[in-house]
């Protein structure tokens, strides 16, 4: 159903949409042009991780520190984003996603212009506000524009452009970082962004609902004051910037925070995420058994550049050449996804790929400088290939059972436990190199040091599985096409 044919009570685009737009959203552009914004994005994100230790030289500060620089931005996204959906159904998704990419390529510039680590990490802040409603918003866009018999294949057309960050990340962040000045991985961000916004303008419906609910100010103060508690003592967990006390009271506010807001949310029609949405077995299963996949995504790039540049010493430029490959499996794994989950059904390929992704997370432990570079590019381009297929898997099915009107508190609800996740996950994997560093009694990062996290983050992976198992075998048919046995 295009937007111009949505019934009168639910989403429907501005008249001043695209006359095409009917058209486009049956096909790829639209998904295409949403995820060719979000690459701003994930190219942001590889290209940052793997400039860290020369941006740690240039502050003069420790590499592990500046993890904070990738932290910040998720936690001022996790405040903001409960506002996204919101905003798209009150304003229009187009308008909304067009003034996220002006306000994020801004902040990006910002980020280029820092002289110390304290200035990064406010642009950091405000690029990560602006950063907060393009993937939910882009996200519903496209699941109001999209059978959901179509919504597989769509959302593996959303995700290949988006890839081509991790892709061409690293290999043009290495080589700004070791060629020229690191400040000039922001300023990639601008030709994106202008590209981007030309093409929303021109070809992105403006859905909307006609009638917006009530903005749940008190539910975004909440959500986003627990968050963003939880983001920071996470970040904070097992290091000497603040003391256990001040950690302790961090994970307090959170979750007193986040569980005031349950009681809010039961009481309140309007409330800025419906918890009631996880009693549908898809939706929960993918957010909440996906979160641990998604710990250990948050943790990978952190760990990977950590192991390769500062423990095997390449340079950014090598490393990136070494990691990249994991990017282009990833991207291929698109092309396949759909027809492997009509073959074998949601429930299977989520059970069995979480083994391979966990192992081959413990694989990347025994990695060695005297390894030959072919060797770890393989193991890399098989890991990223598998986790491909688990996240296209995931985000598929998460929408499964969600209605109409359901769907932008959906979109907004996956989009913040995504962002408290990956946030954990980077928390997590910089607490375990503190910790490793401790028990081994050594004051800088060695091989010895680093390899251990990756089974940790290998292990986490497989707790999914406890969600994924309690799944129905005909989970999620209606998503990829699957005929019933």
């Amino acid at each position: 159903m295009s937007p111009t044919d949505e019934p009168i009570d639910g989403p429907v685009p501005e008249a001043a949409a695209p006359k095409d737009s009917g058209k486009v959203a049956r096909g790829w552009v639209v998904p295409a042009i949403i995820g060719s914004a979000l690459m701003m994005q994930t190219l942001n994100a590889t290209v940052i991780t793997n400039a860290l230790p020369a941006m740690a030289r240039a502050f003069d500060v420790e590499p592990l520190r500046l993890n904070v620089a990738i932290t910040v931005y998720m936690l001022s996204a996790a405040i903001f984003l409960p506002l996204s959906g919101w905003l798209a159904d009150r304003f229009g998704a187009r308008r909304v996603f067009m003034c996220s990419i002006v306000l994020y390529a801004a902040g990006s510039v910002a980020c280029g212009f820092t002289q110390d680590l304290w200035q990064l990490v406010l642009a950091r802040f405000a690029q990560g506000a602006a950063g907060a409603t393009l993937a939910p918003v882009g996200r519903l866009v496209l699941l109001r524009t999209t059978p959901k018999t179509e919504l597989v294949g769509a959302m593996s057309v959303l995700t290949m452009p988006a890839l081509l960050g991790p892709v061409i990340g690293p290999v043009v962040g290495g080589a700004i970082v070791t060629f020229a000045d690191w400040r000039w991985i922001f300023f990639l961000n601008l030709p994106v962004a202008v590209t981007g916004l030309f093409l929303v303008w021109r070809h992105v419906p403006n859905v909307r609902e006609q009638q917006a609910p009530r903005v749940d100010i008190p539910g975004i103060v909440m959500t986003g004051l627990g968050l963003a508690a939880l983001i920071f003592g996470f970040e904070n967990l097992g290091r000497d910037a603040l003391s256990p006390l001040a950690v302790a009271g961090l994970f307090g506010l959170g979750f007193a925070s986040l569980g005031l807001y349950g009681w809010h949310a039961g009481h309140t029609p309007h409330a800025v995420i419906q918890l009631n949405i996880f009693r549908k077995a898809t939706f929960r299963a993918s957010v909440i058994g996906g979160a641990f996949m998604r710990v250990a995504m948050g943790a990978n790039p952190f760990l990977l550049a950590m192991l390769l540049q500062v423990a095997f010493g390449m340079s950014a430029f090598a490393a990136g050449l070494m990691t990249f490959i994991s990017a282009v499996g990833a991207l291929v794994m698109k092309t396949t996804a759909p027809p492997i989950l009509r073959r074998f059904g949601f429930r299977s390929v989520l059970l069995v790929n979480a083994v391979i992704v966990g192992v081959s997370f413990i694989a990347y432990s025994f990695f060695r400088p005297d390894w030959p570079h072919w060797a770890i590019m393989i193991v890399l381009g098989a890991g990223g290939f598998f986790r491909s297929l688990q996240f296209t898997s995931l985000n598929g099915m998460a929408y499964a059972e969600i209605e109409s009107e359901e769907m932008s508190r959906a979109a907004t609800t996956s989009s913040m436990v995504q962002q408290l996740v990956q946030s954990i996950g980077i928390g997590l994997s910089a607490s375990l190199l503190h910790l490793l560093m401790t028990l081994q009694g050594r004051t800088r990062l060695t091989v010895e040091v680093v390899s251990p996290a990756f089974i940790v983050v290998g292990l986490v992976t497989m707790i999914s599985m406890f969600w994924f198992i309690r799944l129905p075998a005909d989970a999620g048919d209606e998503m990829n096409g699957r005929k019933p046995a």
